[in-house]
């Protein structure tokens, strides 16, 4: 029997799986591919690649990598070698996503003196630490 702990666990990879294998294919799509280009494009790591690639292609090949390591993800529950990889590749993903908040002009601005972003950055926060507690947990 699954202690709390356990079911937490499992609840929050799969959480993640869904997460990244949803967004993944919704890459696939013009209107995903055309509202990650700002993100991407401004990124010291990422930008170079709509000087050799569609906006689409760049999208699906951000997609295909989210989509396998949501499924490498899933598969860490019963292959702790294939787990580890794929930790280390969606805490690859969730990092590059948070630096968004760093290289991406004018994500912050000002509502009612306050300072806030596009939100949707900072879920990567708690997707990060499932990233590490897969890593930790695959490669005892």
């Amino acid at each position: 029997m699954m202690n709390l702990n356990e079911i937490a666990y499992r609840i929050g990879v799969l959480g993640t799986v869904i997460i990244l294998i949803w967004i993944g294919l919704f890459k696939f799509t013009a209107v995903e591919a055309n509202a990650i280009k700002d993100l991407v494009e401004n990124h010291c790591a990422m930008g170079w690649m709509y000087k050799v690639m569609s906006v689409q292609t760049v999208s699906n090949i951000i997609g295909t990598f989210e989509v396998i390591t949501g499924v490498g993800l899933l598969l860490s529950f019963f292959y702790k070698k294939v787990g580890m990889y794929a930790s280390v590749a969606s805490g690859i993903i969730f990092v590059t996503t948070l630096s968004f908040l760093i290289t991406t002009p004018k994500v912050f601005r000002m509502v009612e003196n306050f300072p806030v972003t596009d939100f949707f950055i900072l879920k990567d926060i708690p997707f990060l630490a499932i990233s590490v507690m897969v890593y930790a947990k695959t490669r005892r």
